[in-house]
């Protein structure tokens, strides 16, 4: 039975690419051969010309945030637009709240 498949992303080029999870495999971009970061397989990519969108997303992987699957569904809250991590990047400032975990709240107080 073959195994399931994850997405990796290429932030350089924009692109994402589902291939079977290896954690002893490093995988590599086929346009630039720069490494490819694992995001889980919850992941929607953006449109390679939604610019704001991989900004933002740049910004959760670099804090260490990651759309794998829970046990009752979807990843859970993720930002999708600049003001968004804005919000939540002033707040960790503010509350001194890790930054990945204040990404990924759902409401800012």
């Amino acid at each position: 039975m073959a195994h399931a498949k994850t997405s990796y992303v290429c932030l350089p080029c924009r692109a994402s690419y589902k291939q079977p999870f290896d954690p002893d495999r490093q995988r590599v971009c086929p346009r630039c051969a720069e490494p490819l970061i694992h995001v889980g397989s919850a992941f929607a990519a953006p449109r390679r010309r939604d610019v704001a969108a991989w900004r933002t997303l740049t910004v959760l992987l670099n804090a260490g945030v990651r759309f794998h699957k829970s046990c009752c569904g979807g990843p859970g809250f993720r930002p999708r637009t600049l003001r968004e991590v804005r919000e939540r990047m002033n707040y960790a400032q503010r509350t001194g709240e890790p930054i990945a975990r204040a990404l990924v709240r759902p409401d800012v107080p």
